[in-house]
């Protein structure tokens, strides 16, 4: 039961971003194959090891490919990324996504001065973001369906 909890509370973190969602499916599958006894129980947690390092990888390299084309800096993602920790903490949850956005749109702004190109830099990044997070959660239910189909079969 902890186990499915640990793991419906990783693809939280993995939707959400606000929570270390691979590590916490990673610990679930990990505490559950010490806890079974059973030898097998460890393919299942390779095969959500492997899962989610494909992804990992995946979401940087797809992310990174939009990202590139769009001209993007890593720098503009920065200043998202603290202008969403800091509007989570403004506005719970939903000032994540808002100040994220924002942060993209005005340091774009500022390094293009112009209100269009920095607009089409704050889709793709929002797109980048999109794509990472359904990368993500491709993996993490392909090792938590690992996880499930053991748990049903075995």
């Amino acid at each position: 039961m902890l186990c499915a909890l640990l793991m419906l509370v990783g693809l939280v973190g993995v939707v959400i971003q606000i929570l270390p969602g691979f590590l916490l499916i990673l610990g679930a599958l990990v505490l559950w194959a010490s806890e079974s006894g059973e030898g097998r129980s460890w393919i299942i947690v390779a095969i959500g090891v492997l899962a989610l390092a494909v992804a990992a990888v995946g979401k940087y390299l797809l992310a990174g490919r939009g990202l590139k084309k769009a001209s993007v800096p890593n720098s503009t993602l920065l200043w998202g990324g603290v202008a969403g920790a800091v509007g989570f903490f403004v506005i719970p949850v939903v000032g994540l996504a808002l100040f994220f956005v924002g942060g993209v749109f005005v340091a774009e702004y500022l390094r293009k001065r112009n209100k269009a190109d920095a607009w089409r830099s704050t889709k793709a990044a929002i797109r980048a973001t999109g794509v990472t997070i359904l990368v993500e959660l491709a993996g993490a239910l392909i090792a938590i369906g690992a996880w499930v189909l053991a748990v049903i079969f075995w």
